[in-house]
């Protein structure tokens, strides 16, 4: 295992790469885990796992397919805590794909997006492969992760108008002046694809 970074942090926060494979370990066995009905894995007591912080956990088949992502801007839990969790879900509770099975499991490729902090901010200001996104308004929400973008090759407003659609919102609508729009960056690595 080793890790890739498609997307870059700006906060300053960076995982050094041992914390990085720990936390893809500890999410390869949190999906075992929930696969096979054993108890979820210890989370280990190393510092970088500590800090509270938001996460979302990406499985994709070795062909590229997304088969589950399932994460939280905002925890209060330990990111470690929160990528355990967040790995058994994307497996088991991505309302957009049937469940993944046991035998599925050597077939997954696992990434991780470490969040920074929510931040507002201007359409206008939106960097691509720096900011993933959250938009609100009249009680619906999207959110979009920095690597999206860079990996369908998006600029600047196709990335607004998929966020917008991924509100269930008209594609423009985050040129609405009721609308909320949020930055943050990301710590996103990975497994290598064999």
């Amino acid at each position: 295992m080793g890790a890739e970074v498609p997307a870059r942090n700006d906060e300053g926060s960076d995982l050094d790469g041992p914390t990085r494979d720990t936390l893809l370990r500890l999410a390869r066995l949190a999906v075992r885990a929930a696969l096979l009905g054993e108890e979820p894995p210890p989370v280990p007591p190393l510092q970088g796992l500590r800090c509270a912080r938001g996460a979302f956990v990406s499985l994709h088949t070795r062909g590229g397919e997304l088969r589950g992502c399932v994460g939280l801007l905002r925890s209060d839990l330990p990111l470690g805590e929160t990528v355990k969790r967040m790995a058994a879900a994307a497996a088991t509770a991505d309302g957009r794909f049937l469940p993944v099975r046991a035998h599925e499991l050597e077939d997954l490729v696992i990434e991780i997006s470490a969040l920074g902090s929510l931040r507002p901010i201007r359409p206008e200001d939106v960097v691509i492969g720096v900011h993933g996104l959250l938009l609100r308004a009249r009680g619906r929400s999207g959110v979009l992760l920095p690597q999206v973008a860079v990996a369908n090759g998006w600029h600047r407003e196709e990335f607004l108008d998929r966020t917008a659609e991924k509100a269930g919102l008209p594609e423009d609508a985050w040129r609405r002046e009721d609308v909320e729009l949020f930055a943050f960056t990301a710590e996103v690595f990975g497994e290598h694809q064999a």
